[in-house]
């Protein structure tokens, strides 16, 4: 009989533990799962305070406010927030993604983008080069699946370099600062804004931006077309309240 009663009472006790970790997540429970870049400043990045900031952080935060939904934003890397999204472990993606006719191709549906950027060349800050004819024969830099990457390798054959590819964008500037890359391809606003606070000792060369393309949120399955739908109304809506330029002018001043 104690037996029995003991085992009752570790019966009822854990059933009150799963019964408190089930209210416990429905508590944490959110709307969504975002995934997103580890460092892509000044889209998003850890501050100097810890904290896990930027343009992409501040805009995803502001749209959600705006749509009243909630979600979690996982900072993952870039081709982990990819597979994340393509294996159903998160709904979308915001993460500096350039809008391209490619990636559409291969299943990403875009939001109407929001923030437009060029890609440039970027050497060391006491480097010689000033020009693509100067690559001729040597090794730049790209980080893996970006628009960066694909400016790089639009400009391969006519200028005769080779391409080495990166997983993130810090290993892709250390490659350069280092010495095993005499140049790298990157998105205009990153450089700028890193090179603006002191961080990295490179310079944009004059002349080497193209024309661009906007970023925009992403998902890659059509049952999260709401999100995409949210994301878009919540844009406009932050765009007409100032609330958008105010975040662009924090971060790129």
């Amino acid at each position: 009989m104690k037996k029995l009663i003991t085992l009752l009472m570790v019966s009822a006790m854990v059933v009150l533990a799963l019964a408190g970790c089930a209210a416990k997540g429905n508590e944490n429970k959110v709307d969504y799962i975002i995934a997103t870049d580890t460092v892509f400043k000044p889209f998003e990045y850890t501050n100097e305070a810890g904290e896990f900031v930027g343009i992409d952080v501040d805009l995803l935060a502001a749209i959600a406010a705006d749509q009243g939904f909630t979600y979690e934003l996982r900072s993952l890397g870039w081709d982990a927030a990819i597979a994340a999204c393509q294996a159903g472990q998160a709904h979308g993606m915001i993460a500096g993604a350039s809008i391209k006719q490619e990636r559409i191709d291969s299943g990403w549906i875009f939001s109407d983008g929001y923030f437009n950027a060029t890609q440039c060349m970027t050497v060391a800050a006491d480097s010689d080069i000033d020009s693509f004819d100067d690559l001729n024969g040597k090794m730049v830099a790209v980080k893996t699946g970006t628009a960066g990457a694909d400016y790089a390798v639009s400009l391969q054959e006519q200028y005769g370099f080779e391409i080495n590819y990166f997983e993130d964008s810090p290993t892709m500037y250390q490659a350069v600062l280092g010495g095993q890359a005499v140049a790298c391809f990157e998105d205009t606003p990153i450089m700028a804004a890193s090179i603006k606070s002191g961080d990295l000792a490179l310079k944009i060369v004059e002349g080497s931006e193209n024309e661009g393309a906007p970023y925009g949120f992403a998902v890659f399955s059509a049952d999260n077309q709401a999100l995409i739908d949210k994301f878009n109304a919540g844009l406009a809506n932050i765009k007409a309240n100032g609330t958008y330029d105010k975040i662009i002018a924090k971060y790129l001043g």
